[in-house]
């Protein structure tokens, strides 16, 4: 992405003294403050995403935005109606890019905002984004106490979220959270309550439009696949993005079988220190017949379809 200048934060929305405190209880049990007595359920759920002003995609037409973000995940799909959907951030390190290319594309509204676990790599531009867009409702996974991050950048998300006047709807795996236009979007996972490993908390969210489906896997791992599988959900997707950065934890074999993707992305960064993807992701995919599109090889990768087809197109990297 190209480099932008910074925005002036939004001013804060006023809001009643009740509203306030209702919202940083609620930010306060998600840092995991039992004493507060509260519980996921006390949490007040969003209500359904309200329509947007956001610039509009040709008619009977859907998009999606997988940004060249470095080493992390940020996704915009842009509705047939308008209507706005972000799942994740990048980190800190490029909110300020991501921010003015969501404003290029017309995304001053964000419908949906979807952060799929709490590692900075996925949250980190996130309350940026809140900041400075108008973002209408949050989906976040739940997370056991015994694991809620103590992170700054998770707290700053929390503090964005209360300071907005927002609320929080946990991700529930068979809901819809979005159904409009022939786009539905419905959650798949997580499908547990306690794993020991943040990246399989992964909010899993599969998108139909006509005949064409995305799957947005976050960092969910084989644990997570192996818990969709058996539950028995329907899985294929036109488009795959790749759990964990294409890591070898990621796509095993028979979760890559149910899916049988035409496209795949990864996104990742350049040289990263993780060895990402990996080798053994790859292989499988070339043997599966999988077309690959890669963040750090091609730049920000679209996708778009009117239901039968999906045009895949890269922006490329710059000065290549």
């Amino acid at each position: 992405m190209a480099k932008g200048r910074r925005y002036a934060p939004r001013r804060r929305k006023k809001q009643p003294l009740w509203i306030s405190a209702v919202v940083l209880l609620a930010a306060a049990v998600l840092a995991g403050a039992r004493q507060l007595g509260f519980s996921w359920e006390d949490l007040p759920v969003g209500g359904s995403p309200a329509s947007s002003a956001a610039q509009a995609m040709p008619e009977g037409t859907l998009e999606v935005v997988y940004f060249d973000v470095g080493q992390a995940d940020s996704e915009l799909i842009r509705l047939p109606g308008g209507q706005n959907i972000l799942i994740d951030a990048g980190t800190s390190a490029t909110q300020d890019e991501l921010v003015e290319e969501l404003r290029s594309l017309g995304a001053e509204t964000l419908d949906l905002v979807v952060a799929t676990h709490p590692h900075a790599d996925h949250i980190g531009g996130m309350a940026e984004v809140i900041e400075q867009l108008d973002v209408r409702k949050v989906v976040m996974p739940r997370v056991a106490e015994s694991e809620t991050p103590t992170t700054k950048t998770y707290e700053n998300l929390l503090q964005s979220i209360a300071d907005e006047g927002l609320s929080i709807t946990p991700a529930e795996p068979g809901t819809e959270l979005w159904n409009e236009n022939g786009a539905v979007l419905t959650v798949l996972g997580p499908n547990g309550s306690e794993y020991g490993n943040l990246n399989n908390y992964s909010v899993v969210l599969r998108l139909t439009f006509g005949e064409d489906s995305f799957l947005f896997t976050g960092d969910a791992e084989t644990e997570c696949e192996e818990e969709m599988l058996a539950k028995g959900y329907d899985l294929s997707a036109t488009v795959l993005k790749c759990g964990h950065h294409g890591s070898e934890t990621s796509t095993s074999q028979a979760f890559l079988d149910a899916v049988s993707p035409q496209y795949a992305v990864i996104s990742c960064g350049v040289d990263n220190d993780y060895g990402h993807p990996d080798a053994v992701t790859l292989d499988k995919l070339s043997t599966a017949g999988v077309e690959v599109f890669r963040t750090d090889l091609q730049g920000t990768i679209t996708a778009v379809t009117s239901g039968s087809g999906v045009t895949m197109t890269a922006q490329g990297k710059q000065g290549t």
